[in-house]
């Protein structure tokens, strides 16, 4: 069975939608057998690269929203994430645009769901600028890649094509938010759904059609 995930990692849905899906495949019997792919995504594609804004300032001109507003958000979603573990610091997440991100994520071979967890956990609680080469280098040899390979691909159009079909796929498939987890190209699920919901999924996918 295939899973293919479209994400983004400057989601934080995505994280906590990750992070539940993974648990409820551990819990699935046949779970031996499922082959995840993680899929680009872009939420905000226009972001400026290296401009540095906080997710704060970046929301508000973003979605025409009033801070406190975006604050309520930012404390609703926090808790949310901190149920299945997670600790999310919006007040060091700089604004990123994530397509060299997900470059890295298309080079990084048997290590992307290890380089997935650690781009999330760079942005979403250590305060790291994930536009910045320099970043994801840190990031890639932090799961074993090797720096100066990591640096010559980020510096080339490396998996650009790649993450430009998952957006073009995407697209295809009509999603409109992420996450969006499809089995087998057959059955699909949006958005951070309880554990028992992927369970759903995995058992209806893995039924003989």
């Amino acid at each position: 069975m295939t899973i293919e995930v479209w994400s983004d990692v400057a989601c934080p849905w995505c994280y906590i939608g990750k992070t539940r899906f993974l648990s409820a495949l551990d819990r699935f019997e046949n779970k031996d057998r499922v082959n995840v792919i993680w899929r680009s995504y872009q939420l905000a594609p226009e972001t400026p690269v290296g401009a540095g804004r906080t997710e704060l300032d970046a929301l508000v001109e973003m979605k025409g929203m009033a801070p406190d507003q975006v604050r309520q958000m930012f404390a609703h979603v926090s808790a949310t994430a901190a149920e299945v573990g997670l600790t999310l610091d919006f007040d060091t997440v700089i604004a990123a645009n994530t397509f060299d991100a997900h470059r890295l994520l298309h080079l990084a071979g048997e290590r992307q769901n290890e380089l997935l967890e650690a781009l999330f956990k760079a942005h979403f609680s250590d305060g790291k600028v994930i536009d910045d080469r320099e970043v994801l280098v840190e990031l890639a040899v932090s799961v074993g890649l090797d720096a100066d390979v990591v640096r010559e691909q980020l510096g080339s159009d490396a998996a650009a094509e790649a993450v430009r079909e998952d957006l073009s796929m995407a697209r295809q498939l009509q999603v409109s938010g992420v996450p969006f987890f499809v089995a087998n190209r057959a059955v699909a699920v949006s958005g951070a759904q309880p554990e028992e919901v992927f369970l759903q999924l995995l058992t209806q996918a893995s039924e003989p059609a």
